[in-house]
Parts: structure tokens; sequence; C-alpha cells
């Protein structure tokens, strides 16, 4: 994997130009939501179950186990509010900062 080969004290020599990613499947390995300049907040007592919040995520921050959605994945979520958005139950907010 490549968080293996490249870590914090790799010399820049291993490090790609544009520190690009040359191979697939390794998204989980980069927590992206510090770029969040917004951050869902999720109300369990508001929120209905229905799911429409979980596809909709570009990030697939929003999980679920055992069909229930539970936390945002905050190591991923981008704070778009798409999700807030689409909740019909007013159950998702978004607060400004992280």
């Amino acid at each position: 994997m490549i968080s293996d080969r490249i870590n914090e004290s790799s010399p820049w020599q291993d490090i790609t130009e544009g520190n690009q990613i040359y191979e697939a499947a390794t998204s989980r390995e980069f927590c992206t939501g510090e770029w969040r300049t917004s951050t869902p907040v999720w109300n369990q007592e508001k929120c209905r179950q229905c799911l429409l919040c979980t596809p909709v995520c570009p990030d697939s921050s929003v999980p679920v186990r055992e069909g229930q959605r539970t936390e945002f994945d905050y190591d991923h979520c981008k704070g778009c509010g798409i999700c807030a958005k689409v909740c019909p139950f007013g159950a998702i907010t978004m607060k400004e900062g992280k």
C-alpha cells in the first residue's frame, strides 16, 4: 500500500511530482476531511432512518451498519451539505467550521 511506502518522514525523492497517487483504491488512506469549512451535524432524535442522505454523499461519509445510518465519517467528509439538503426531517444541519 502507498502508506507503507510514503509517510511524513519519507525523503522528498520518494514523493511523486505534485504528490500524485498512481494506485487505485487509496482514498481511505488519506484523511481529506480537514479540507472542510462546514460540518454536518446529525440529530439522532429527528432522524427517521430513511437513508436518503447515504447515496447522495460524494465521499461515502454517511456510514450504514445493519440497516441504520451511524455518525458521519468526519475523516473524509468535505462538508458539501448535500446530505442536509436532502434530509426531509431536518435531522442534518450544517455548522460553520470543523
